[in-house]
């Protein structure tokens, strides 16, 4: 951790230019680490020193998972790609909540959020056992009073054995959760980490049921790329892989197209988190000028390294000036009027 402190200090950028105030939440820059990586809850007091602007932490379960079958992850370098199939490998919410308790004791360096889903789990074959399931996980932070800024609530891994079985993404389901999720009266804003494979008409609709629900603050667009054909991929590379689905570079065009039409849907009226092939400034800027907020990455670090993260916020610092921003707010959506 020292090591990280001493080499990580010089990664660190800070500029009033990226800061802002989001559902209550200050955030130094946008940049934020998504769920998938941190899944142990293992680099909460450490992402700062990468100049990371914020964090979420799982996908966490109710019921531990030890991961799908390998292989889990691979590297589609040609495709700027990797290939994911962890199904919520992680923990399980009581011991990953004791483990926050005791890492934030003193409060967390950067907004911390906590990814939570449904158990991967065969012995959850109803919407209801789904349902309860979620609503389990959600009670024992709540309980535990982990000092996170803010929660996921993930509909949209494509890895699970019971995905199919239990949708979210159809409406009366959709409105079943998030009935639950109100009733909970969570005092933190809740984003909702959602698929890019639907069409934006079904995305719409989605949308209609999000929006009547006051503890729904945003969304996050979004998820793996389900289309192994989709012209971003390399075709020899996805063939390596009988398994799992794409993040990276393969899910840049559609999160664009989808931040895009609900901003111009519902700006106003839901934040919206970018997440999907962001690899440099322009790529977290392209996302932002759209309608996005927050921006969320993974795959671009593990193929860039680090120091990518103070690479983009430096990067950003130039385009707002460039653009005659004094601040982020007044670059968001500019490209979507």
């Amino acid at each position: 951790m020292s090591c990280i402190k001493l080499v990580g200090s010089k990664f660190i950028y800070k500029d009033k230019s990226l800061k802002q105030k989001v559902s209550g939440i200050t955030f130094e820059n946008p940049v934020g680490l998504a769920a998938g990586f941190d899944y142990n809850a293992n680099l909460t007091q450490t992402l700062y020193y990468l100049n990371f602007g914020f964090q979420s932490v799982g996908t966490i379960t109710n019921i531990p998972y030890e991961g799908n079958p390998p292989p889990r992850l691979g590297r589609l370098p040609k495709s700027r790609s990797l290939m994911v199939n962890k199904g919520f490998k992680n923990l399980g919410a009581d011991l990953t909540a004791k483990k926050l308790v005791l890492s934030g004791a003193d409060g967390f360096k950067i907004p911390l959020g906590i990814s939570i889903g449904v158990s991967n789990s065969k012995n959850i074959i109803t919407l209801f056992q789904a349902i309860e399931d979620i609503k389990k996980s959600f009670q024992i932070f709540e309980k535990a009073k982990v000092n996170n800024s803010y929660y996921e609530l993930n509909i949209s891994c494509p890895n699970l054995i019971n995905t199919k079985n239990l949708s979210f993404y159809l409406p009366k389901n959709l409105q079943l959760l998030l009935t639950m999720i109100n009733k909970l009266r969570l005092k933190k804003p809740v984003f909702i980490k959602m698929p890019i494979e639907k069409t934006n008409r079904e995305i719409l609709v989605m949308l209609k049921v999000i929006t009547q629900h006051k503890s729904i603050k945003g969304i996050i667009f979004g998820n793996l790329q389900k289309d192994r054909n989709h012209p971003s991929l390399v075709k020899s590379e996805v063939e390596k892989f009988k398994v799992g689905y794409f993040s990276g570079k393969a899910c840049e065009e559609r999160s664009n197209e989808l931040i895009k039409l609900v901003y111009r849907k519902y700006r106003g009226k839901l934040i919206i988190i970018g997440c999907g092939g962001v690899f440099s400034g322009a790529d977290a800027y392209k996302k932002i000028k759209l309608g996005a907020t927050l921006i969320q990455l993974i795959t671009g670090m593990i193929f860039q390294g680090p120091q990518l993260i103070a690479q983009i916020n430096l990067e950003l610092i130039d385009l707002l000036k460039k653009d005659g921003f004094r601040n982020i707010k007044g670059a968001i959506g500019k490209e979507n009027n």
